[in-house]
């Protein structure tokens, strides 16, 4: 599998600060936050599935404006993958007529351009028609009932945590995973915020060591989801806090095969 980091910051504010969305191959998306929006047309319209880890804005905000643009150009729907909370969400709120069409009701070669699949935490998929891909749902905590996900190529794991505060259930999961390769975890705000931070359910760099902790593999470790304003300290003080583990900030571009 091969994952391109198309956005993974905390909010915008320059030319380098796009929301988050990953690409997995050419026909899967983590999330549709702002990143998705650099793309060239061709290849938004070969992303068949869409996989969101929670509703927040950020997350979803290229998602209906991806839909408008390859409508024409699609062969099949689009499938979103989300719990249900996520789902009735969006179609209460975004795809609702009133802010933007409700493409799953919008007849288009023999289908509807959209889609949904309910998932579960625990759930593993196989997506798509290429074999040896599945995509497991994992537990994380926020403030609007939310996923993470491990991505499994048969050869090798990659985990990304999404939006989430503390997370006792994750660190079991991930433990028991063989060949966990790349650990995709959230800190988005530093030290001096924690009460900003444990209000809406995020991680900041003592809770991240304290997460840490519970890690008994060593996988390639990146952070994500620094708030604009703290971009350019937050790794500083990550690197201050945690012990025992070699961290990167997670950038636009960089691209993981496993």
């Amino acid at each position: 599998m091969k994952v391109r980091v198309l956005g993974c910051s905390g909010g915008i504010g320059g030319p380098r600060m796009r929301t988050t969305s990953l690409r997995v191959d050419d026909d899967i998306l983590i999330d549709a936050g702002t990143g998705l929006a650099d793309l060239p047309l061709e290849e938004l319209a070969q992303i068949d599935h869409v996989f969101l880890t929670h509703s927040h804005l950020d997350h979803i905000a290229m998602l209906p404006l991806m839909l408008d643009a390859t409508i024409s150009l699609r062969n099949r729907p689009l499938t979103v993958y989300a719990l249900k909370e996520t789902t009735d969400i969006l179609k209460k709120h975004i795809f609702n007529w009133g802010v933007w069409p409700d493409f799953s009701t919008i007849p288009h070669r023999g289908s509807q351009a959209l889609q949904y699949r309910e998932i579960a935490v625990g759930e593993t998929l196989a997506v798509g028609e290429r074999g040896g891909r599945t995509i497991t749902v994992l537990p994380a905590i926020h403030n609007v009932p939310a996923v993470g996900y491990l991505l499994d190529s048969g050869k090798g794991c990659l985990a990304f945590t999404g939006d989430t505060e503390s997370n006792d259930a994750l660190w079991p999961i991930l433990n028991e995973v063989a060949r966990l390769r790349i650990l995709i975890i959230e800190t988005t705000f530093p030290n001096r915020e924690k009460k900003l931070a444990i209000a809406s359910k995020h991680l900041y760099p003592e809770k991240l060591d304290d997460q840490l902790k519970r890690l008994k593999s060593d996988p390639e470790i990146y952070v994500f989801h620094f708030k604009p304003a703290h971009a350019e300290s937050l790794m500083d003080e990550i690197d201050e806090c945690v012990r025992g583990f070699t961290l990167r900030p997670l950038q636009n571009d960089m691209v993981f095969e496993f």
